[in-house]
């Protein structure tokens, strides 16, 4: 994974600059630009980071930023800061996802303490796709059957059960459950509950 860098959007040259040297000086990758426009048409970035957005500018704000990557499923965290912030807009972008609300001028310390809980959030999620995409290539080994079967086996079920559920015998229920523990690399039923429910597989339905 990529180092994680700090997209800094402020309308205001001098304030840009300063929050770049800023960050650069603690050791930090930013980027930095002068509008929401500018930020869209680099391109989403697809490595860790987050985002220290400024409230009022020109063309698109802030907020509505935050809103159009909501809507494109755009996860970064994002810090707003702003020398006109005001109870209902720190109320609505808190509500739609903001890390935090900082008033300018921005205490240094603040600043750098919001970006490192937003880098360290933006590194958590990365790890949990991570973690749910090798669940789904160790799934996507199962044939058809394996994954029937284990959708049986999550929802607690015996070979006896599975066999009378499937109209298939015990012995068939024992050898596809048990290419569903090797190929899965689990050791228990326990540790396929829990793989299967990072990804949201549901446990068969039977008996109904």
């Amino acid at each position: 994974m990529s180092d994680p860098s700090v997209f800094i959007i402020d309308d205001d040259p001098s304030a840009r600059q300063g929050l770049t040297r800023l960050v650069r000086a603690a050791g930090m990758n930013a980027e930095s630009f002068a509008s929401a426009g500018e930020f869209l048409a680099s391109g989403n970035p697809d490595g860790p980071g987050c985002i220290v957005l400024d409230v009022r500018m020109p063309g698109m704000t802030g907020p509505e930023l935050q809103e159009e990557l909501c809507r494109s499923d755009y996860c970064m965290p994002i810090i707003f800061i702003s020398a006109h912030g005001d109870v209902p807009i720190t109320a609505d972008v808190m509500k739609k996802g903001a890390l935090d609300f900082l008033t300018k001028p921005v205490d240094c310390n603040d600043l750098l303490e919001a970006i490192e809980r937003a880098l360290e959030k933006d590194r958590q999620h990365h790890a949990e796709i991570a973690q749910k995409e090798d669940v789904r290539r160790q799934l996507s080994g199962l044939t058809p059957r394996e994954f029937e079967i284990m959708t049986y086996v999550i929802a607690g079920l015996l070979n006896k059960q599975i066999a009378y559920e499937l109209g298939i015998s015990d012995r068939t229920v024992k050898i596809h459950r048990g290419r569903v523990m090797v190929k899965t690399g689990v050791d228990s039923v326990a540790e396929l509950v829990r793989l299967t429910e990072e990804i949201g597989i549901k446990p068969a339905q039977h008996g109904v």
